[in-house]
């Protein structure tokens, strides 16, 4: 990993992730506002990329600022759609209902 990818930094995000309520989600910019980083959404991306080496956290809960899921994650809208989640037209997380409210 490169020196900004350091351990404590990732499970800062990590940490931060592991706090989204089951049936919520948040966005890669509210994640990085959360832990300081504000204008660091893409290092947010990945971080979540690399989750299965620091554990187990629920990083289907984090989709982009349109509430779009992470291209490649097929398994993502139904772990959402099992937790309550739903879904406009256009495929994207209705955030006006689902967004994490910090």
């Amino acid at each position: 990993m490169k020196k900004i990818l350091n351990e404590d930094l990732a499970y800062e995000i990590l940490s931060a992730v592991g706090e989204i309520p089951e049936g919520r989600v948040a966005t890669y910019g509210q994640i990085a506002r959360l832990t300081g980083r504000e204008r660091n959404a893409r290092l947010v991306g990945r971080v979540l990329s690399m989750a299965e080496h620091y554990g187990s956290y629920p990083c289907h809960r984090v989709v982009n600022h349109a509430g779009r899921t992470a291209p490649g994650f097929t398994d993502q809208r139904r772990r959402l759609e099992a937790e309550g989640v739903g879904f406009k037209e256009n495929g994207c997380v209705d955030l006006s209902k689902f967004q994490w409210d910090i």
